[in-house]
């Protein structure tokens, strides 16, 4: 397994450059509510500057909240052992070398041996169709990044931890939902998704301003 460790978020930054991450992979196939294909493009050749978005609120809640999160999981799922690279970049797959990825924790179930990847969200719920993108499933958006994921990895599994907060009669209220994605059940997602990302990174290295793709309505 391959796997980069930078000094700090400033080089971080600077080597995802190089590659595709996890939070990317949506962009790419219009996915994204933050970003175009065309916006990424423009970033991994240099032509526009990667938003520094550390300062938002709901970025600062989230990263603030997932070491918390992230230790919570491993009390209520002892059957795991749980680590974390802050600035990690896995690279485990020889036919996509661009491909990478930062996680939220590694897990190692201790008696199968199985590894797999743990994902964690924080979201708020502002109005009630916002919930049709969690039921019975995760937003397309974080799917697709899980994949990703485990195209990077070659890990057995992934589990997505979801902490959404919402309001219940004025009042304010939490639920926690867990999320397993096995990776044999997404083989033929991840090949559509490899695809892709190559037909991409073919446009990045060959300087080609890729077609706009656009979001499903």
């Amino acid at each position: 397994m391959s796997r980069e460790a930078a000094d700090n978020r400033k080089s971080w930054l600077a080597s995802r450059l190089n590659g595709i991450g996890a939070s990317e992979a949506a962009a790419i196939v219009g996915m994204s509510p933050y970003m175009s294909n065309i916006e990424l493009w423009e970033i991994k050749t240099r032509r526009r500057a990667q938003e520094d978005i550390s300062g938002k609120p709901y970025v600062k809640y989230g990263v603030e909240a997932e070491a918390h999160l992230r230790a919570l999981f491993a009390l209520d799922f002892p059957e795991y052992e749980v680590t974390y690279d802050q600035f990690g970049m896995v690279r485990n797959n020889p036919e996509l070398p661009f491909a990478f990825a930062t996680l939220d924790g590694e897990l190692l179930h201790r008696e199968t041996g199985r590894r797999g990847v743990l994902e964690i969200k924080t979201t708020e719920i502002m109005n009630p169709s916002q919930w049709e993108k969690w039921d019975g499933r995760i937003p397309d958006n974080y799917y697709v990044q899980v994949l990703h994921q485990l195209m990077s990895t070659g890990y057995d599994f992934a589990i997505l931890k979801a902490q959404i907060k919402y309001c219940k009669g004025g009042t304010p209220a939490l639920s926690t939902r867990h999320y397993t994605i096995e990776r044999t059940e997404a083989q033929e997602d991840m090949e559509w998704l490899a695809e892709q990302e190559q037909r991409f990174w073919d446009c990045v290295i060959h300087d080609r301003r890729p077609n706009r793709v656009l979001p499903e309505i």
